[in-house]
């Protein structure tokens, strides 16, 4: 695996596209890692102080993922470094996307990332830059569909990705009008646990539970760990979070869900975040859901928590930990070797999952299939990687084993 791993990271990408912002310094970069099977997807992201190799790290992370969700082309990224509350945002967006539009066209498929949001954002501007989709570039440069199948597929990615759920059951409040794109990863996160129980033996019901970020991934994942029956006992968010050893019933956390300011924690008694920062890694939990910013998870943090009795991680940060390395980094790989970890390329895979099942001829357009879909898919991953390695250690291992034996 490491040789494998060696190689993937080693290896030069294809394509790197680099921008200057002729009005701001605003920078940007795609990375196309490769055009496997004659395309490559990845979202854009903005914060300041980025570069070049924190996107190509992720166009490799996007690569491994598709290995998994579909389809079966490469890896890419953008990334901007500009500041996003700077009010001329909006406009460098709009030029970024311009300069870029030629390879949305043709072979790069993109969507929404940090801070830069696919429905408010990057629909609508690709839109007005003559790109019928931003996943077009993925239609044209791997499916090579007619133009009627051309036009009935984007019908469907458009209705799907933005489609508001109905089903209370996907849903913390039918009323207020979530729609997958909100929910589908950190559903998939909280999948990822309940499959694992089932599939290595034991029950996530009233197994204690600890979530880091109350973003869209965190809070979607505590939502729907909370709903099957796990306990969640703590939260750390940016500014601070909360604690109960006993855990927060369900109705608890489906209001802090629909309290979320944007994307921060707001709650009665909130721990400051230095306070909490000591306290949460000692508290007994069998379930740790890493959904914060990349590489923030220090090696002393996981100690604690497997001295407290972890089980299982759930990714749903690419990767989460404070390594330096893009993929299997001392931290990760000790980890690996002491608990069970699901890698973020499973764990997180819902968003990938979505687009690629709404690529696909015609599918069925119902909260159920599309929930379900994205349910099924981390299923079949983890069951791939328990038939190779049924023990509940190194799955992380054997997991890339598996992605990278198809990519190089």
């Amino acid at each position: 695996m490491k040789e494998l791993l060696k190689k993937f990271e080693n290896k030069e990408p294809e394509i790197i596209f680099n921008w200057k912002d002729p009005e701001t310094d605003a920078e940007g970069w795609t990375v196309i890692n490769s055009l496997r099977g004659g395309a490559a997807g990845g979202g854009t992201r903005m914060r300041k102080g980025l570069d070049m190799n924190e996107v190509l790290s992720l166009a490799k992370t996007m690569e491994v993922k598709f290995s998994v969700s579909g389809p079966a082309i490469g890896g890419a990224k953008s990334g901007i470094n500009f500041d996003p509350t700077d009010p001329r945002k909006k406009e460098v967006l709009q030029r970024w996307y311009k300069a870029v539009s030629p390879l949305l066209k043709s072979y790069y498929g993109t969507g929404g990332d940090l801070n830069v949001d696919e429905i408010h954002e990057v629909i609508p501007i690709t839109e007005e830059c003559g790109v019928w989709h931003p996943q077009e570039g993925v239609f044209n440069g791997h499916f090579k569909p007619t133009e009627a199948d051309k036009i009935n597929r984007i019908g469907q990615l458009r209705q799907g990705v933005i489609k508001v759920i109905e089903n209370p059951k996907f849903s913390p409040d039918v009323n207020r009008k979530y729609t997958v794109a909100d929910m589908i990863t950190g559903f998939g996160v909280a999948e990822a646990v309940r499959h694992y129980y089932d599939i290595y033996g034991g029950s996530v019901i009233g197994k204690k539970a600890v979530v880091q970020g109350f973003g869209n991934v965190g809070s979607a994942a505590a939502f729907y760990l909370a709903g099957m029956g796990a306990k969640i006992v703590g939260i750390i968010d940016r500014e601070g979070g909360i604690i109960n050893e006993d855990g927060f019933t369900f109705e608890e956390i489906k209001r802090l869900f629909l309290n979320k300011d944007g994307n921060k924690l707001v709650a009665p008694n909130m721990i400051p975040f230095e306070k909490i920062n000591q306290q949460i890694w000692n508290i007994q939990a069998e379930i740790f859901a890493p959904c914060a910013a990349s590489r923030l998870v220090q090696k002393s943090q996981i100690d604690q928590m497997i001295a407290s009795g972890l089980e299982v991680i759930s990714s749903g940060a690419n990767v989460p930990f404070a390594d330096k390395e893009i993929f299997f980094g001392p931290i990760m790989e000790e980890t690996d070797s002491k608990v069970s970890l699901i890698p973020d390329f499973i764990a997180n895979c819902g968003m990938a999952r979505v687009f690629a099942y709404f690529m696909e001829k015609k599918v069925q357009m119902t909260d159920e299939a599309i929930f379900f879909d994205t349910s099924e898919t981390i299923k079949k991953a983890i069951e791939k990687t328990h038939a190779l390695n049924s023990s509940k250690l190194n799955i992380s291992a054997t997991a890339f084993e598996i992605a990278l034996k198809q990519l190089t």
